[in-house]
């Protein structure tokens, strides 16, 4: 099962390398956090930098949920497992599915590329190609679009590399 650690935005990386060495191999299967890549122009040279895809949050996978939870108090600076009341609740296979999916089995989401077309966006290449419901915004100059997702029992805006590389 997949399981959502809620964490201080920013201590993502630390989070998960405290995880990978506290706890034993056979209770975490995995630890991961999502990325996605953007680009950056600096100094005249475009730079394809990653970037946390869900600040504040770190994913583990275990079938194993109470040993996580009593290895999990050697972990410093977790805040929670996201779940409903006292209850912790794995990532709905929706969920799971959409993760794999955008980012793959490394969870990076690449840049994607697309066109508008009178006002509608046609991404042609990229995990965001058939997923054009999700896009909110887009900013152009950023090459980035801002996605809305039902993630963790809640709406979650996100952030992923899209350059547009036609307008009509």
């Amino acid at each position: 099962m997949w399981y959502v650690m809620q964490v201080r935005t920013g201590t993502e990386e630390s989070i998960r390398i405290q995880c990978q060495s506290n706890i034993p191999a056979g209770v975490l299967e995995r630890c991961f956090i999502p990325y996605y890549e953007e680009r950056k122009h600096i100094r005249g040279t475009w730079i394809t930098q990653k970037k946390v895809l869900f600040p504040g949050y770190v994913f583990v996978v275990t079938d194993k949920l109470d040993q996580l939870y009593e290895s999990l108090r050697t972990v410093i600076g977790l805040t929670k497992l996201i779940g409903t009341g006292r209850d912790i609740v794995p990532l709905t296979d929706q969920e799971k599915r959409f993760l794999l999916e955008f980012g793959g089995e490394e969870q990076m989401v690449a840049m994607s590329e697309g066109i508008i077309e009178n006002s509608k966006v046609h991404v042609y290449s990229g995990p965001l190609k058939g997923k054009e419901g999700y896009i909110r915004r887009i900013d152009r100059h950023k090459r980035k679009a801002w996605l809305e997702i039902e993630m963790f029992g809640r709406l979650q805006k996100v952030q992923v590399g899209l350059e547009i590389v036609a307008k009509t």
